[in-house]
């Protein structure tokens, strides 16, 4: 292994993987990742072993279990060794923590497939899955409250950009509670009240320290939660997200979807939309804890986040060998998955900032006529940094092409809402005009029209990918819109771009749009503003 991390010492990737024997499942991600912080997934697979039942029954791991988790692990190494992974770091929770013969499953596996496997303190738990929530999630406002419902214990976090600010860990996993609290199916009115009263009872104090922090934002992560916000989204009346990051469901979309899992059974529950299969018999003692958690502290919306635990020991990973500077500002996250899913596609990065920047200066020179916001003003800057993404596949229809790997390419710190748009903008950044209807009919259209007319322009103004331009002055009048092109070098084709590009801005900002050239010191005459 020495000699493998020495040759990758100096390259810009290397891949390792991760190993989360948990509770309810162990699951294994393996991921090439950069000194820069972040990561590109290869391959994930989970196996649901229920530990976390054999436990609470036997206190101890009996020996199919452990011939089980044994099996699990040397077929995850396999597949981290074909995948070329050079390093696999594990971490065991709850259920071997608390086994009796939890020491001796960890002895057994290290002997026979060779994985050393870490097992950690609930308060360790918690820094690697904040970790990860940080890396995963916009945390704005701060602070953000953070819930991880694993099958043993929870997690509950206090933290911001900068870092952790507080955290413990409860037994109160939901594998844990269904085993000790749920004894019918449905569940009845008895078995609810006893389960949620031992919620309360654990988690009051918890309440009280996490009130002098005051916080501001409410993010659950793991399969629990997951599948929750999944059941509501699936009751919109809107497509479900491709990746539920960040995706946000209030507290009255929630209780309709509580009460029909209080009222149903497995069975039922098998036919629920965005209910995984395996967790029909937890998922009650999950909704009951979310319910309560709600009540207790006080939150009326969560905010999901799709990484937990083996996300936060790649990251940990990525730091031991290359400490990251991780900023403080909670929204370079987003701008480095931006960055990260334009270098996957190969993006012609020079093309890509120069339509940014003429992007950025068209928008605060015509405040006056789109009146669109900071929030949109950032969002536009993505976009062109994405916006030719797609010719990774074909430059051929490469706006479409490019709209689906934005919605495809698992961008953090992003909304589902905010995906949506970054996707639109680059379907009709070339031509067109987007309509309520069109495959992004969830984005405010009037919005994406706005955004579009001033990124078209943009893209023309580099028309030739020279960087011909070197800046642009802007002149609003009451009809006409003049952009003063400042060039040393022929600057035609950027000229014939835009001015190609102009019928869209025309039409939604009520301007005709003039062009025209300062070089050294001479400019072309165009028509006054009027």
């Amino acid at each position: 292994m020495a000699g493998d991390q020495g040759a990758y010492r100096y390259r810009e990737w290397m891949r390792i993987a991760a190993l989360d024997l948990g509770t309810n499942s162990f699951h294994l991600l393996v991921a090439d990742v950069h000194p820069d912080g972040h990561f590109e997934s290869i391959s994930r697979e989970k196996e649901m072993l229920r530990l976390g039942d054999v436990v609470s029954r036997e206190g101890r791991i009996t020996d199919a279990a452990a011939d089980a988790a044994v099996a699990t692990v040397e077929r995850f190494k396999r597949i981290a060794d074909a995948a070329g992974a050079i390093e696999l770091h594990a971490c065991a929770t709850s259920a071997i923590r608390l086994a009796a013969n939890g020491d001796a499953l960890v002895d057994r596996i290290q002997a026979e497939t060779g994985v050393g496997v870490e097992v950690i303190s609930g308060h360790r738990e918690a820094e690697l899955i904040f970790g990860a929530i940080r890396a995963s999630v916009l945390l704005e406002p701060a602070p953000a409250l953070c819930f991880d419902l694993g099958g043993g214990s929870v997690e509950i976090m206090v933290g911001d950009a900068g870092g952790l600010r507080w955290a413990t860990s409860e037994n109160l996993g939901v594998a844990r509670l269904t085993g000790e609290f749920v004894s019918s199916d449905p569940i009845t009115k008895e078995d609810r009240r006893r389960l949620r009263s031992h919620v309360v009872d654990a988690l009051t104090p918890v309440a009280n320290i996490v009130t002098r922090y005051e916080p501001k934002l409410f993010v659950g992560s793991s399969g629990t939660f997951n599948d929750l916000a999944h059941m509501v989204a699936a009751r919109r009346a809107e497509d479900v997200p491709v990746s539920l990051n960040q995706l946000t469901f209030e507290r009255d979309e929630f209780q309709a979807v509580h009460k029909e899992i209080l009222s149903s059974t497995a069975a039922e529950r098998l036919r629920f939309d965005g209910l995984e299969a395996r967790r029909v018999d937890l998922i009650a003692a999950g909704s009951i804890f979310l319910a309560t958690a709600m009540e207790l502290f006080g939150f009326d919306e969560l905010t999901v986040s799709e990484w937990a635990l083996r996300e936060g020991i790649v990251l940990d990973a990525i730091r031991k060998h290359d400490p990251a500077d991780w900023s403080e500002d909670p929204r370079a996250l987003r701008g480095a998955s931006v960055n990260g899913l334009a270098r996957r596609c190969n993006s012609d990065e020079a093309h890509a900032r120069k339509v940014a920047d003429l992007a950025l200066t068209l928008f605060d020179r015509t405040q006056e006529l789109h009146e669109l916001g900071s929030d949109d003003r950032e969002l536009l800057e993505h976009a062109a940094l994405l916006h030719d993404i797609g010719e990774h596949v074909s430059p051929s229809g490469h706006h479409k092409h490019g709209a689906y790997l934005v919605q495809h390419g698992r961008l953090r710190g992003f909304s589902p809402a905010e995906v949506q748009l970054l996707g639109a903008l680059a379907r009709w950044h070339r031509r067109g005009t987007p309509d309520p209807g069109d495959e992004h009919a969830l984005v405010d259209t009037d919005r994406l029209r706005r955004m579009t007319a001033i990124l078209r322009i943009a893209d023309g103004l580099d028309r030739g990918r020279s960087a011909a331009v070197e800046h642009i002055d802007v002149r609003v009048g009451p009809s006409l819109v003049v952009i003063e092109v400042h060039t040393e070098h022929d600057a035609e084709l950027e000229l014939w771009g835009a001015r190609r590009k102009r019928e869209l801005f025309e039409k939604v900002f009520g301007r005709d749009l003039e062009l025209t050239v300062r070089t050294s010191g001479s400019t072309e005459v165009s028509a006054p503003l009027r």
